[in-house]
């Protein structure tokens, strides 16, 4: 370690045994400042203060005061001021050492934010984001994968969430070195992974299912830093199709969902489907809702009425009564293969277009 960070430690000591004086504000900021620039040199905290101890081992037997020492009690007040000088000052290097590094990881955590930001949302150059990745353990001239996982709401993600640490500390010590980039944004959680790392990809999908409540949306695999924004605005997208069509299942695979992009592309088209199949339901008693809700129900239970009398908690014969009205009011039978897809299809847009209004 070069001698410019001990920085006059052995002169400070002979002037304390000399006075038998504690550090002054000026030298425990000094000693601070040491601590600093070591941190940012790349010496570590137990280097430097070996160093300072050493310093002081070796100083000892030639201090002012010590060797002056007229009697026992004397050398017992001088020894005494001499390690509280010691203490001090690698109390203060430490402090220091320990302020950089907190610099240093804040300075680190703005950098990763803002690449996530640029990465997701295709911010900047893609040549300069795929350069930025290197660091970030990317390759992005792979396929990649995105998976976001979303809490219930109230329950942001953030960089202290303990399930993050829980899944960086358990992929960490299952996979060692990874290529996945995992972080928050906007409340959510995202992994983004190489399809090579399937395993490390899988076994984020499935920490991140543990707590109650909580979704995971798996996009396609795309290639490039494009391919990586259209992979989180796929998971997206799978999440809010999700929550408006309220679909059952923890994980979601935005392959699954590709017909809805497809239903909703022609709105005009999906609006008049929506008032011409469903809108008489508006004229049953309690309204269109409860017949809407028994459409998606009944196909969610593969049309089989037990199931589908059990998903809505209803009698079977309570079913088979509201079924009857459909039929009755719409025109269209849920029995019948090819109406039954009608209505269904109606009633996906119908969700998709909030329909009916609250």
């Amino acid at each position: 370690m070069p001698a410019e960070f001990l920085a006059g430690f052995p002169e400070t000591l002979a002037e304390v045994s000399r006075s038998c004086r504690a550090l002054t504000r000026a030298e425990r900021e000094s000693r601070r400042a040491l601590g600093e620039q070591a941190a940012d040199a790349g010496i570590g905290l137990r280097e430097l203060t070996t160093v300072h101890l050493a310093a002081a081992r070796r100083a000892w037997g030639s201090l002012p005061g010590v060797a002056g020492a007229r009697d026992t009690a004397e050398l017992r007040s001088v020894g005494a001021a001499v390690l509280g000088a010691i203490e001090a000052g690698v109390g203060a290097l430490a402090e220091g050492h320990a302020r950089a590094q907190r610099h240093a990881v804040r300075r680190a955590e703005a950098a990763r934010r803002a690449f996530v930001d640029d990465l997701l949302y295709g911010r900047s150059d893609p040549g300069r984001i795929a350069e930025q990745a290197e660091g970030f353990g990317l390759r992005l001239a792979e396929r990649h994968v995105v998976a976001v996982a979303a809490h219930p709401p109230g329950e942001p993600y953030d960089d202290a969430h303990p399930l993050l640490r829980r899944i960086e500390r358990e992929l960490a010590g299952r996979f060692g070195d990874h290529d996945a980039l995992i972080a928050p944004k906007d409340g959510r959680l995202v992994c983004v992974a190489p399809t090579g790392q399937r395993q490390v990809f899988d076994a984020f999908v499935k920490l991140a299912c543990a707590p109650d409540g909580t979704r995971v949306a798996v996009s396609r695999p795309h290639s490039g830093a494009v391919g990586v924004v259209r992979s989180y605005e796929e998971a997206l997208s799978a999440l809010d199709l999700a929550e408006r069509l309220a679909l059952d299942g923890r994980v979601l695979n935005a392959a699954d969902l590709l017909v809805f992009p497809v239903l909703m592309r022609d709105r005009a088209a999906m609006t008049d489907l929506v008032q011409s199949v469903l809108g008489p339901l508006a004229t049953a008693r309690g309204g269109a809702e409860p017949l809407l809700a028994t459409i998606s129900a009944y196909a969610a239970a593969g049309y089989v009425n037990a199931e589908a009398a059990r998903r809505l908690d209803l009698s079977v014969r309570a079913l088979s009564y509201r079924l009857e009205r459909i039929a009755a009011l719409t025109g269209f039978d849920p029995d019948d293969p090819l109406q039954r897809y009608t209505l269904e299809t109606a009633a996906m847009g119908a969700r998709l277009l909030g329909w009916p209004p609250p």
